[in-house]
């Protein structure tokens, strides 16, 4: 088995299209998206569409679930990002069958998906959309224990945008404390896959990792970053700040 995982994809395009052309040569057998593949971006529409059609099994985030319902939680520049993605989903996605399409896409989107040993979410194994487990949670040893215990062997998320191990033994490990590899052992495991469309661990480059039978694989991929940014500075309804963040990974 060998699956490529990618998640927070945030209406990048131009993000998703390099990692895909990336997956591609790595010759998976499948492709997971964990998630948010909509939201904070420019081509909503677009990367939903390539979900479609290249991913065997995608699940719910957040800001895909705001998209369909009144969202909550969500910062002012956040929120306005979803009104003005919903609005693109429903009159800017081209013919109607497309548009009914992508909606009925996302209202089937599961919020968990299992193969055993194997979890995948887009939260925590707790709150599989909307909980965030940050690298300094391993400090929070109830919290840890909690999210540990509902894990068979190993589990996979996203949602901070920011890659690592997390070990049962309440260690963050970095995708290069590892040497961009982290190889299966005995030890209980979370992976956050990190964020092809908005990065926020101080590396503006793409994130999606690598899924086999023995390791796990960290994976960044460049892109043009600065057409995506322009886009974003021509739509009065998507702060600049997520423009700039994309080209700061931050």
């Amino acid at each position: 088995m060998k699956r490529a995982i990618i998640s927070d994809i945030h209406g990048n395009l131009e993000a998703l299209q390099s990692v895909l052309a990336h997956i591609a040569d790595q010759h998976v057998d499948e492709i997971y998206c964990l998630g948010d593949i909509v939201g904070y971006g420019p081509n909503p529409c677009e990367c939903l569409d390539h979900v479609m059609d290249h991913c065997h099994t995608a699940l719910l985030g957040n800001h895909d679930q705001g998209a369909m319902f009144d969202p909550e939680g969500f910062n002012s520049g956040a929120e306005r990002a979803i009104f003005w993605t919903r609005e693109q989903l429903e009159n800017s996605g081209g013919p109607r069958d497309r548009i009914d399409r992508r909606w009925d896409f996302l209202g089937t989107l599961p919020r968990i998906s299992r193969d055993d040993p194997w979890l995948y979410v887009h939260g925590s194994p707790r709150n599989p959309v909307n909980e965030y487990v940050f690298p300094e949670d391993i400090y929070n040893q109830k919290k840890m224990e909690k999210l540990f215990g509902l894990i068979v062997k190993g589990s996979f998320q996203g949602h901070t945008h920011v890659p690592g191990v997390f070990l049962e033994s309440m260690e963050f490990i970095t995708p290069d404390q590892t040497d961009y590899q982290f190889r299966i052992r005995d030890e209980k495991f979370m992976i956050n896959v990190g964020s092809v469309g908005q990065p926020r661990d101080g590396d503006p480059r793409s994130c999606y990792v690598i899924q086999e039978d023995e390791a796990i694989t960290f994976h960044r991929v460049d892109y043009d970053r600065s057409i995506t940014a322009g886009k974003i500075y021509q739509t009065p309804d998507l702060d600049n700040f997520l423009g700039d963040r994309i080209q700061e990974g931050r």
